[in-house]
């Protein structure tokens, strides 16, 4: 037994290896190749790196980005928690049809849905049609309907809802209250990973906004592809760095705020 055990530990840790190599290499080899640079041609300097620092638009498209990713986490959540919460609760039988509606933008392609949605929203409001904080906003709540869906269904479905409801109303809490203070801590994981799904979606589109004309970072990333390849290799990397760095922020803010709530629930 001692040995099977010590076996099965030995090919763990070589599949561990050989995943983290997979993943690694390619970023090795693109730092690698974003050291070198046309203009001095020396094989290690930092030119690449310092040409995307200070580029504005790389400063302009991301905040765009962000706030975007920013803009569409809230509005999915503050969308999708309540029905999901109440479809599980009172309409069960609802769940298939909404999952059954999650897997549309699965399968429209992202160059229909948005000649599809510059047809639906021509003629509304300047501020939505021609703002990126509008349209792309509300194209984007589409693409991330999937995540937040199935991630929230798995997250209400891990809980008792039912007791946990009955059990706050029976102390006088209102349905807000119950929804807020109740429900979304229990599903705090659930709502991260949503939230983390979400955000690298805003950060990689690039259809949409294209065909859209909205200036965002995905745009100047390909833009600088095509015309630069040593900062294009940088500008690759520093995206991914900055990606995984909101992706930690918010697992950082979700762990506070859980923490909080479990602290004044212990004291109690």
């Amino acid at each position: 037994m001692r040995r099977r055990r010590g076996g099965m530990a030995v090919s763990a840790y070589i599949w561990l290896i050989v995943g983290g190599a997979y993943f690694l290499i390619p970023l090795l080899a693109t730092f690698l190749f974003s050291l070198d640079s046309n203009q001095t041609g020396k094989c290690c300097t930092v030119a690449s790196y310092t040409w995307v620092i200070h580029n504005g638009e790389f400063w302009h498209t991301l905040k765009i980005s962000l706030l975007l990713a920013l803009e569409t986490i809230v509005i999915s959540l503050a969308i999708f928690v309540p029905t999901i919460y109440w479809v599980h609760l009172k309409v069960p039988k609802l769940r298939p049809v909404i999952a059954f509606l999650a897997l549309i933008p699965f399968v429209v392609p992202p160059i229909v849905m948005v000649v599809g949605l510059l047809a639906v929203y021509k003629g509304t409001p300047s501020w939505f049609y021609a703002q990126p904080w509008g349209f792309l906003a509300a194209a984007y709540v589409i693409l991330a309907f999937p995540y937040m869906f199935f991630s929230l269904d798995a997250g209400f479905r891990s809980i008792d809802v039912h007791t946990l409801t009955e059990a706050s109303q029976s102390l006088g809490a209102s349905w807000p209250t119950t929804l807020l203070k109740v429900i979304v801590p229990n599903i705090r994981a659930a709502a991260l990973a949503a939230s983390f799904l979400t955000l690298a979606i805003v950060m990689g589109e690039f259809t949409i906004a294209n065909l859209a004309a909205f200036q965002t970072f995905p745009r100047f990333l390909q833009y600088v592809n095509e015309s630069q390849a040593y900062p294009a290799a940088a500008l690759t990397l520093m995206s991914f760095a900055l990606t995984w760095g909101a992706m930690a922020s918010l697992l950082l803010v979700g762990r506070r705020r859980g923490t909080r709530a479990a602290f004044v629930a212990g004291g109690r």
